[in-house]
């Protein structure tokens, strides 16, 4: 895997399962996103089977089955569907289709995993919690930016452990490289994306309803621009928002698509998270000038000032969790609650957000 190539994020980590053998059995569905590799990993290393994978495109079969020998190749989506043995779907479709395809996999008794952004409009997401809670499957999102970046797992237990005391901000950075010529015709198409706070932002307003304990929050204020990319219309290079949460902790995040060529990694992400007695700051994926390795974690507390260096030693409990929330109907990984809350504000976010493009551009 390329550190500069984004769309192809897929960690790997030492294998914990929380199930025997055949105790989960998992499908593959759409591979439109690379982030399906992410997702998968992670719930193979957690001992789910991955049984199945289907996609109308047969090349991306293929690498899909070279990257996970012996998953079957199903002939359609309703021969996964109509599996019994599968509990639960992964997904990674063109982000407009991901909702419809969801109320297919609950329709059919699954719980359904989705790459972010789970929803491009708020009727997909109205229909969504509909039918999750007719059916009681799970509709779960891969909000990869924290669920899958070892700093943030650990900045999470620091928080849970009081370690900063309560949170009273929370500010993130979520830079990408664009790569434009490696894109699918959907990423510069503003119907199928979405918008970038509906997209790439979608992390980070996950991000600050966890860190800041937030069960719900406002929108104070948002933008987007297409500032430097005039071949692409449609496509928003640039969004920020402004948050607050229910509880009064704030969020400013900005999201874009300017990640300098001279950088080695596809995203310089950064998160600070101040509380009432510390603060920590997140070098995700680089330490810039010092280190090209991720997960570097920095942080303040009432005994001192401390650096950690994490990657390798934290783990993704996320993913075991959620087959464990999966076999036994609970919500230790992630509550239904948040993963909807979280997509709702991206797109009322996306839904407010004034344009900054200029005129010359639009």
């Amino acid at each position: 895997m390329s550190r500069k190539d984004g769309m192809m994020y897929a960690p790997v980590h030492e294998a914990k399962p929380v199930v025997g053998p055949g105790e989960f059995v998992i499908a593959a569905l759409a591979l439109d996103h690379g982030h399906i590799y992410g997702m998968c990993n992670g719930l193979v290393e957690a001992g789910a089977q991955l049984k199945w994978v289907y996609d109308p495109d047969p090349e991306k079969v293929k690498v899909f089955q070279n990257t996970y020998p012996g998953v079957r190749a199903a002939r359609s989506a309703e021969e996964i569907l109509e599996d019994p043995e599968v509990r639960l779907v992964a997904a990674a479709a063109v982000p407009s289709e991901r909702g419809p395809l969801g109320l297919r996999v609950m329709a059919h008794c699954k719980d359904y995993f989705t790459d972010k952004t789970p929803f491009t409009s708020l009727d997909q997401l109205a229909a969504a919690r509909t039918q999750a809670e007719q059916t009681k499957q799970k509709y779960m999102t891969y909000f990869s930016e924290r669920l899958h970046v070892e700093s943030a797992v650990y900045a999470g237990q620091l928080v849970q452990q009081g370690a900063i005391g309560r949170v009273l901000q929370v500010i993130g950075m979520g830079p990408h490289r664009l790569n434009a010529p490696s894109r699918p015709d959907w990423f510069f198409q503003r119907d199928k994306y979405g918008g970038i706070l509906c997209d790439i932002g979608s992390h980070q307003i996950e991000q600050f309803l966890f860190y800041a304990g937030c069960r719900d929050a406002k929108i104070l204020h948002s933008k987007v621009a297409n500032y430097n990319n005039p071949a692409y219309p449609e496509l928003e290079d640039f969004g920020d928002a402004t948050l607050v949460g229910d509880n009064g902790a704030t969020q400013y995040f900005r999201v874009d698509w300017f990640t300098p060529e001279g950088l080695g990694t596809w995203g310089d992400g950064r998160t600070i998270i101040m509380g009432t007695e510390g603060y920590i700051e997140l070098r995700k994926y680089s330490d810039i000038g010092r280190s090209s390795t991720p997960d570097h974690v920095y942080y303040v507390d009432r005994e001192g000032e401390h650096y950690e260096h994490v990657a390798g030693k934290i783990g993704f409990p996320f993913f075991g969790e959620l087959i464990m929330d999966c076999l036994q109907r609970t919500e230790n990984a992630m509550t239904q609650e948040h993963a909807f809350k979280a997509a709702e504000l991206c797109l009322e976010a996306q839904r407010q957000a004034l344009n900054l493009t200029p005129d010359t551009l639009k």
